[in-house]
């Protein structure tokens, strides 16, 4: 597997030019001027792989309804993501066996959230991931790039029974 090298300067990102409109809604909508990096769309939502990723395997799960805070979901809502968030836990483990996860919001600016349409990331971890190059470089060295990563997954879902992440 080859090296990846990303900027991984989040203020950056964060002041840079933007895509005219909520990115999240432009990946739902598939608007051909933003990055999609989908591996499920369903009648509620959508799980995409995060173009700027902590970590390989970094998903995005997001309602299609924009939404801003988790109090807004329907008991409907409630119920898929959970069942959504279990299917791709199982999925990353099979495709990155990760040794653990990071899994929530940033709900609003001040937490930390760059894009205001409610997300939740579910982030791989893995031991010993901080190198020399995070810690000095401001860079996170991936060892698989966002693309690739997005096409692993799709494979995983191919290969599986898509029963419990159907809707």
């Amino acid at each position: 597997m080859r090296d990846y090298f990303l900027n991984f300067e989040k203020y950056a990102y964060v002041k840079g030019p933007k895509a005219d409109g909520c990115i999240l809604c432009l990946i739902r909508d598939q608007d051909s001027s933003v990055v999609d990096l989908s591996v499920y769309c369903g009648k509620l939502f959508v799980v995409t792989v995060n173009l700027y990723p902590y970590n390989p395997g970094h998903l995005l799960i997001f309602p299609k309804r924009h939404l801003k805070d988790v109090r807004q979901y329907t008991l409907e809502e409630e119920n898929r993501l959970n069942e959504l968030t279990r299917y791709f836990l199982d999925i990353l483990d099979e495709v990155h066996r990760p040794s653990g996860y990071n899994i929530g919001y940033n709900m609003g600016r001040t937490a930390g959230a760059s894009i205001e349409h409610l997300h939740l990331h579910v982030i791989p971890r893995y031991p010993n991931e901080t190198g020399i190059a995070d810690l000095l470089a401001g860079k996170r060295v991936l060892v698989e790039e966002p693309r690739e990563t997005a096409r692993r997954i799709r494979e995983a879902i191919d290969q599986e029974p898509f029963s419990r992440a159907s809707s």
